[in-house]
């Protein structure tokens, strides 16, 4: 049973910091591309940023490059993303993803999902 749990969201202020992580269980961690996606209030999820299965290519939505920053320990089954100078526009619930394919920007490449952790930036 493959479980994909996301830690690490709260509530910041405007230019704060907050770093999410993924812990991934019940799956070859190594052999899946991982991607983080949020959805806001009224809004269609989007894609925000993803990591190759080595760790050694990383893509970004353009409005967080430079902010946020994603990694990945095969060795702890775990992905993170680094969160920072958040902006009140940041705010909605993020979800990480897997997948065996290529196509990282868009959902329906993945096939397993977490709960979501919300994460609020007040102005």
């Amino acid at each position: 049973q493959v479980q994909l749990v996301e830690s690490g969201g709260g509530l910041v202020q405007a230019g704060g910091s907050l770093r999410l992580s993924c812990a991934a269980s019940g799956l070859t961690f190594s052999s899946y591309a991982m991607g983080w996606f949020r959805q806001a209030p009224g809004k269609e999820r989007e894609f925000v940023a993803a990591i190759n299965l080595s760790g050694g290519s990383t893509y970004a939505k353009d409005s967080v490059k430079g902010r946020f920053t994603i990694s990945r320990d095969n060795a702890k089954n775990t992905v993170y993303l680094q969160m920072n100078s958040l902006k009140p526009e940041d705010t909605a619930v993020y979800y990480c993803a897997s997948t065996p394919r290529g196509q990282l920007y868009t959902s329906r490449s993945y096939d397993y999902w977490g709960q979501g952790t919300q994460v609020t930036v007040s102005s």
